[in-house]
């Protein structure tokens, strides 16, 4: 990437760069995605196959199915990758979903590896294949979608929230060892209106009722509302992009202020 400082005006990728979508096909993955595609970034949209059925990718994206709970279909996604564009520039993780909201001691084991594989052991996963190819390029970022439970917990999260603090430690654990070829960061979300608080695009019914209580959730945030999918988009392409050149390790806490480290 250049370091000149004409590239501080560039406020996300730049034209042409090759950026990888992990869960691209849920309601914040279709936003970064669509953005990407505006300002004429080459992207591949990485999900399940039903979402990518019901969810295509727009001009300028192509998708490919993966589980990114599984090793070998994590593997044949990136060797697809790798085929077309030989390098890639930016990862840009939003894998991840929960379950029905219940205390620790309520969850069987089960349903808890479940939780820690499809958000912690996806994002191991994709960005150890991700790294190859960035070093490829010559060095490009990973931004990683977390959340604010990941740093304060909140009840009936248990697997969700372990697994987004693990996460944040695994970006840290990365930008140190891959600085500064790769700069590895954090987006950490508050409560986002998209599929996910029903359970999650492509695992559940999007029009369920939300388990949590929105409104009231909402007038203890300062900014006085829940967040949408596009007030995650300018972070998460900040972070990918040239003007966060001299930041890595970092997480940016998006939540209307209702979380405040």
């Amino acid at each position: 990437m250049s370091t000149s400082a004409a590239s501080l005006t560039q406020l996300c990728p730049a034209p042409g760069s090759r950026v990888v979508v992990v869960g691209g096909c849920g309601s914040i993955g279709r936003a970064v995605v669509a953005a990407l595609c505006s300002v004429n970034c080459d992207v591949a949209v990485l999900d399940l196959a039903p979402s990518l059925k019901k969810y295509p990718p727009p001009t300028g994206a192509f998708g490919l199915s993966v589980d990114a709970t599984s090793e070998p279909s994590v593997s044949a996604s990136f060797a697809d990758v790798a085929k077309r564009w030989g390098a890639i520039d930016s990862l840009v993780n939003l894998c991840g979903y929960k379950h029905d909201l219940k205390p620790i001691e309520a969850f069987s084991t089960a349903d808890w590896d479940d939780g820690i594989a499809g958000n912690l052991r996806s994002a191991f996963l994709v960005s150890r294949a991700a790294v190859p190819l960035l070093k490829k390029a010559g060095g490009g970022t990973i931004v990683h979608v977390s959340s604010a439970m990941g740093t304060q917990g909140r009840e009936g999260y248990g697997p969700y929230a372990a697994a987004k603090g693990a996460i944040n430690a695994l970006a840290k654990t990365m930008a140190r060892e891959n600085a500064p070829a790769i700069r590895v960061n954090i987006v950490a979300p508050g409560l986002v209106d998209t599929a996910f608080i029903r359970g999650g695009t492509g695992r559940s019914h999007e029009d369920q009722t939300p388990q949590v209580d929105v409104e009231s959730y909402q007038q203890a945030i300062p900014m006085k509302r829940v967040a949408l999918a596009e007030d995650i988009v300018g972070p998460i392409l900040f972070l990918a992009g040239p003007a966060s050149r001299y930041m890595t390790g970092q997480i940016l806490y998006i939540n209307g202020g209702s979380f405040m480290p």
